[in-house]
């Protein structure tokens, strides 16, 4: 997401989305129950409020987007199951993870805090990616740029403004936040993106059993 973008820009106006009744499904690590986290991106919503064009993500879904898997209506239920499954296999031999939130990221569609450190993250993602590449066929893929550098987004860009204020609003970082990572879970978002239609389908805990969607 470096360099500074001169111009924010509609992150949705060319975007395809989903339509009513139809989804995709990701491996997220939720965030929305980390205090922590949810402390972050209430500092940023403060320092943007005088700000307009800009979509924030709502507390509860807070997240880091580890991999899109595909569309609903070509991965059966049954095969979200089996993912489930693979994944918890691979991610027992995995510890939580102690992250950090504090650089502060810019991209023309998005201002997002990075989550390190990168390589253990990578190694979820990794896990993943190979569980859902035995299930399903397919490796899924990133959003955005083709290398993964996990974040936490803090904002979507709604319309065509300067970049230029925004950071100095929100500066280059924030105050460290530390917190830890236990889990990921597999999620159908239903419908456009911005309308927050979430579904946790299960969550794979770090070294540990998994956990039924029903207990969301």
């Amino acid at each position: 997401m470096s360099p500074l973008p001169t111009q924010m820009i509609n992150r949705w106006q060319n975007r395809e989305e989903p339509g009513p009744g139809q989804g995709t499904i990701y491996w997220h690590i939720l965030l929305g129950d980390q205090p922590e986290a949810r402390n972050t991106a209430q500092t940023a919503r403060k320092r943007l409020a005088s700000f307009t064009g800009l979509h924030m993500p709502p507390p509860e879904w807070l997240h880091i987007t580890t991999l899109v898997v595909g569309p609903t209506d070509e991965i059966t239920t049954e095969q979200q199951e089996d993912m489930l499954t693979a994944a918890s296999k691979l991610l027992a031999k995995l510890p939580p993870i102690a992250v950090t939130l504090s650089r502060i990221l810019y991209h023309p569609e998005a201002i997002a805090a990075e989550v390190r450190p990168v390589g253990p993250l990578s190694q979820i993602r990794n896990a993943i990616q190979t569980a859902t590449l035995q299930v399903t066929g397919r490796e899924g893929h990133t959003e955005g740029p083709t290398q993964w550098l996990p974040h936490m987004t803090l904002a979507y860009s709604e319309t065509d403004q300067p970049a230029e204020p925004l950071i100095t609003a929100l500066g280059r970082e924030l105050s460290p936040t530390e917190f830890t990572i236990n889990a990921v879970t597999l999620v159908d978002q239903q419908g456009p993106e911005r309308l927050w239609d979430w579904h946790p389908l299960g969550c794979v805990p770090l070294a540990g059993r998994r956990s039924r969607a029903d207990s969301f």
